[in-house]
């Protein structure tokens, strides 16, 4: 997953959950959580008790994430990020938690009565984890035009670059979907899928040859023990499951967007 990859999520996640983006650029974010949120990822529940008690005003944390740091400035303080990083899997379990599918309008201007025609796009985020006795994760994004059945990769990326909201706007249009949402999911699971199938998979068995390895040295060490303990077995049985290669496809997020 790539620092924009990543850039693009966040903002998405914290718009969506109503935290405002206090400042940004292409390698950090700030935002403002709302008290909500801060009680969901900032780990200080004897605080929020305290404020609810006492009836004090509350004060949810103000964060600034770091996306990239080959870009990073000397001035800037926050949170490194990136993939695989404790916070990523925290924000990703919150979607997962809060719901994971949205419904999204992009925002435009009055055009003196003029209405704008919004298309349906469905839009998502797939996490694909290879595991092994090592383990790697990568991100796919992927949109389909609910109208013609086009393809769009990188679609988190596209939607960074707009103004969403969860409100249509006014003078606009939805026009109705001819392909319908379930059956564009079902497309987008066969173009993930396909993808995975056409990949190099030599990682499985360079994975096989390092359990060969290993399993020859735990033979080696029980050679010419006739009655071999149940710690061989139990040691046998940990060792196929490191090493056995399989791939987990997961949907991190969703959602259905109109877009101009």
């Amino acid at each position: 997953m790539y620092p924009q990859q990543i850039h693009s999520y966040l903002q998405q996640f914290f718009k969506e959950n109503n935290c405002q983006i206090l400042n940004e650029n292409d390698h950090f974010i700030n935002v403002q959580l709302t008290i909500e949120m801060d009680k969901r990822i900032m780990n200080r529940p004897f605080y929020w008790k305290y404020q609810e008690s006492t009836g004090a005003e509350p004060n949810p944390a103000q964060l600034t994430f770091i996306t990239d740091t080959n870009k990073l400035d000397d001035d800037i303080k926050g949170e490194v990020i990136h993939f695989g990083s404790p916070r990523l899997s925290q924000l990703f379990q919150a979607t997962n938690e809060m719901g994971s599918f949205v419904q999204m309008y992009e925002q435009v201007a009055d055009n003196l009565g003029t209405k704008t025609i919004l298309t349906p796009w469905l839009g998502v985020n797939y996490k694909i984890t290879y595991f092994s006795d090592q383990t790697k994760e990568v991100l796919y994004s992927l949109g389909m035009n609910l109208m013609t059945g086009t393809l769009l990769e990188g679609f988190q990326e596209s939607l960074s670059e707009m103004d969403l909201g969860v409100t249509r706007p006014e003078n606009t249009f939805n026009l109705p979907y001819t392909i319908k949402p379930i059956r564009a999911l079902e497309r987008l699971d066969g173009v993930i899928e396909n993808s995975i199938q056409q990949e190099d998979h030599k990682w499985a068995e360079e994975a096989k040859m390092r359990w060969q390895k290993d399993r020859n040295v735990l033979e080696y060490f029980y050679e010419g023990v006739e009655d071999r303990p149940e710690c061989y077995e139990i040691e046998k049985e940990a060792m196929d499951q490191q090493y056995e290669a399989r791939i987990k496809i997961e949907i991190i997020n969703g959602g259905l967007f109109y877009l101009i």
